[in-house]
């Protein structure tokens, strides 16, 4: 069963970059199909879809990682402030990978508080 697991610093100032890492067991990001995203949660509001690394690495990533999928984000702002999340799904398609519910696999989430 794959399994995701986020990590990262939990405070960053406004303007820095954040870099977070989502670290995968029991799978490799480049079996076929797979999509690796990055999803978000602000503080009262819904999923918000962040980006995605397809199985076949069509969205760059650093092979030295290996099985990491790494979400960089640069010029942060407090309205960046969320529960940032992993997820990973074998049967989403180019029409539904930015559709936080068409992901099977989630992270515990790491929340990322931006401060002024």
């Amino acid at each position: 069963q794959v399994q995701v697991q986020e990590s990262g610093p939990g405070l960053v100032k406004a303007s820095q970059t954040l870099s977070l890492t989502c670290t995968v067991s029991g799978g490799s990001i480049t079996t076929s199909y797979y999509r690796w995203s990055w999803i978000r949660q602000p503080p009262g509001k819904g999923l918000e879809w962040m980006g995605v690394i397809r199985y076949d690495g069509s969205t760059a990533y650093s092979p030295s990682l290996k099985n990491t999928v790494t979400l960089q984000m640069n010029n942060l702002k407090p309205e960046d402030t969320a529960v940032y999340y992993c997820a990973a799904g074998r049967d989403v398609t180019i029409a539904t990978e930015s559709w936080a519910p068409a992901y099977d696999y989630w992270g515990r989430g790491t929340q990322v508080t931006v401060s002024l």
